[in-house]
């Protein structure tokens, strides 16, 4: 920020006092200062609310890293067999025949 001096701030008032006049001067200041008010609140809400955030995350992260680890079979445990199939359903959805072309005439 530059180094402003007495002679540069006498300077910027005498401006901003020719420009809104000494009558507006009051509600100019009184607006400028809602404004920071409104300004300076919705900065906290929005860094609370990022603070949440990462609280949550990270409460979701330990659960999951908890039911992945209760989850995981064991090592010695014998791995789960599918049931026999023809091979043509995925999940109940029939599968093309790879041998069968989708183009007609072919």
């Amino acid at each position: 920020m530059p180094n402003l001096g007495t002679g540069e701030i006498i300077i910027i008032a005498v401006v901003i006092l020719i420009l809104f006049g000494a009558k507006k001067l009051p509600d100019a200041a009184r607006a400028m200062g809602r404004s920071m008010r409104i300004f300076k609140a919705e900065t906290k809400a929005m860094s609370d609310d990022d603070e949440t955030l990462r609280e949550q995350t990270g409460t979701e992260a330990k659960n999951e890293a908890k039911s992945g680890a209760e989850a995981r079979p064991e090592p010695g445990a014998p791995a789960q067999q599918l049931p026999p199939g023809d091979g043509t359903t995925v999940n109940g959805v029939p599968v093309a025949d790879p041998n069968r072309s989708n183009q007609p005439g072919r």
